[in-house]
């Protein structure tokens, strides 16, 4: 008898509807998959054939055949493990008939996802919720996933879930037995956490925090360059504790990313604040922008929507840096591999800090610094030209006295500077209602022409800074995009010339790299 279950597969962050087909007839034993399968999904026939004996199911020795369709596409993961097993019992008329053994139609309705332990328990799998997006959009009603699942699952809307502990479990769900989907939750309503760390708890560092708000405004990368404990770590993971909330679509996208890449909260089922991710030095480019054999996401898609902090940048291979270019520019990055070519978004805040010299104490004005000016050039050339013009905001972030961290007066809290920082997002939103712009960062050339106009006194300016410094046209715009971010937070309509002068300010590092 040939039986037929609906399934469900990604490709990247895309889903597509597998078709799982078991034909069983007489012949010698056999257990064959075939439909370009990985080696998790081979190697399901043993955990299908002992989760069917285990769950009190006979498993007879017949040549059993599983294609799963469309075949032309390869397969990967343990997430067929369910819909493989039910296909074998329905084949068997052990389950999906009624009591006169006639085959129960409303099979053909579900959905089935979910990985077996030899014990016929349904184990957690990655990547549930973009299945589910995607299912919903192709027209599914109802879909079956692990109990484990579950906190993923609430918060799409529009398609029927149901949650299984067992093989049994499902098997009564298909025989017909009434079971209730899963409660769903408001996406808005579920709250995040608090940041690892408060701008009130940073001494001193005045010029620095003050560059830390224009970036979380503007959504603008950003160096920190500074002596050995001056502070720079701490900065960086005070930023998402200032970084607007997430809206529901940057909810879902991140999300969907995590739960692919199987770092989501297993608890929470859902990401609500803004990422914040530090890859060591030592990270692969694969690492970084995502590859391998089954083309996953890598660190700069686990940031989108949020932070990407570079520690001791100089540190990491060139050609690691190299390959950051495009997605700063495009906030997409495309996986090409032999078999398949897949994008994943990677629309992050690049945070970087790096020593201004080998030794770390060059310009310090408590230690003497050891290198040679030729070691000084040599240091900062690992930073490419093209690389540091894709950063907004270049900061010198100097060493902390003695009085700075003593002074019993306690710094502006995060709390308080979000709300300035919220107060610019909103004229952002307003100002690009209708695109798919949501920070002055990614303003488009048109939207610079428009909203980024200088008077006289600015354009002086930032003619004197083109020249001086030998700034490229990418940089230009970058700084226009800066001094526009800087007279929202002023609550200013157009951009003055003080606007400009501090925008340039942040731009001091491109002289001394070149």
């Amino acid at each position: 008898m040939l039986a037929k279950i609906n399934s469900y597969a990604l490709n990247g962050l895309d889903g597509y509807g597998v078709t799982v087909e078991v034909d069983i007839h007489s012949g010698l034993p056999a257990f064959d998959v075939v439909g370009l399968p990985d080696a998790a999904i081979k190697e399901s026939r043993e955990r299908v054939r002992s989760a069917i004996k285990n769950s009190g199911f006979d498993f007879t020795p017949r040549k059993i055949t599983v294609n799963l369709a469309p075949a032309h596409t390869k397969k990967e993961g343990p997430i067929f493990d369910l819909a493989i097993a039910l296909g074998i019992l329905c084949s068997t008329e052990q389950a999906g008939v009624d009591e006169n053994n006639v085959p129960v139609k409303a099979i053909g309705e579900y959905v089935f996802l979910g990985e077996l332990s030899l014990s016929g328990s349904v184990g957690r799998i990655n990547g549930v919720m973009p299945m589910l997006i995607a299912a919903r959009e192709r027209g599914v009603k109802k879909i079956v996933i692990p109990k484990a699942n579950v906190n993923e699952a609430r918060y799409i809307r529009g398609i029927e879930v149901y949650a299984v502990e067992t093989l049994r479990d499902a098997v009564s769900l298909i025989n017909g037995e009434v079971k209730a989907p899963i409660d769903k939750c408001d996406i808005l309503t579920t709250g995040g956490a608090k940041p690892s760390e408060d701008l009130k708890y940073v001494k001193g560092q005045y010029f620095a925090k003050r560059a830390l708000e224009i970036a979380a405004a503007g959504g603008h990368n950003i160096l920190m360059i500074g002596s050995p404990g001056g502070g720079k770590t701490m900065l960086a993971k005070c930023l998402t504790g200032i970084l607007p909330e997430m809206t529901e679509r940057e909810i879902l996208e991140t999300t969907k990313i995590h739960s692919v890449a199987g770092i989501l909260d297993e608890e929470r089922g859902i990401v609500t604040v803004r990422p914040f991710r530090s890859p060591h030095h030592t990270s692969s480019r694969i690492a970084l922008t995502g590859g391998g054999s089954s083309a996953r996401p890598g660190e700069i898609s686990y940031a989108h929507n949020g932070v990407l902090f570079l520690d001791e940048l100089p540190e990491y291979p060139r050609s690691v840096l190299e390959i950051l270019r495009q997605p700063l520019e495009d906030g997409v990055v495309t996986v090409s591999r032999a078999a398949r070519s897949v994008e994943y978004p990677a629309n992050f805040m690049l945070v970087a800090s790096m020593n201004p010299c080998p030794c770390g104490y060059n310009g310090s004005k408590t230690h003497d610094c050891s290198c040679s000016p030729s070691q000084i050039q040599k240091y900062m050339s690992r930073i490419s030209g093209p690389l540091l013009d894709r950063i907004d905001l270049h900061i010198q972030v100097d060493e902390v006295g003695y009085g700075d961290l003593t002074e019993g007066i306690e710094a502006e809290s995060s709390a308080d500077v979000r709300a300035r920082v919220n107060a610019a997002r909103d004229v952002q939103n307003k100002r690009f209602d209708g695109t798919d712009v949501t920070c002055n960062a990614n303003m488009t050339s048109e939207m610079i022409k428009t909203h980024c106009a200088l008077d006289s006194a600015g354009e002086r300016i930032l003619q004197s800074a083109f020249d001086k410094l030998g700034l490229s046209a990418r940089a230009y715009t970058r700084i226009l995009k800066v001094a526009r971010t800087i007279a929202d937070l002023g609550g200013s309509e157009n951009i003055t010339s003080n606007h400009v002068a501090e925008a340039v300010m942040y731009r001091s590092l491109d002289k001394a790299v070149k």
